[in-house]
């Protein structure tokens, strides 16, 4: 599985009713570091295969799915379980410390 384009119209068919636990990443075009763990992103999309759904907002085209979670800065991570936000973490960060806290997570 790559990852989900999300939108603010399906954010929550596709996160808050996901029948898997969700990472959803806000993220923009022009964000250094968003780019960064995008590659890292679609791989751990590829390993979690349809154990765990992995979703992309743009901030730019989606403000009010980022508003809604209260995102200030990007990127920003959040594990939803349930349809509950049960971690998020902001930043950057190596695949390995993406893969650990995703594990915790779920």
């Amino acid at each position: 599985m790559s990852t989900v384009a999300v939108t603010d119209a399906t954010f929550d068919a596709e996160v808050k009713n996901s029948d898997v636990p969700v990472v959803v990443d806000f993220w923009a075009e022009w964000c250094g570091p968003c780019k960064q763990i995008g590659p890292a992103l679609e791989e751990l999309a590829a390993e979690y295969g349809d154990k765990v759904k992995i979703a992309k907002v743009d901030v730019d085209s989606n403000p009010n799915a980022a508003a809604a979670m209260g995102v200030r800065g990007i990127p920003a991570l959040f594990v939803f379980k349930d349809g509950q936000v049960v971690s998020n973490r902001a930043g950057a960060a190596p695949k390995a410390a993406l893969k650990s806290w995703i594990d915790e997570s779920i």
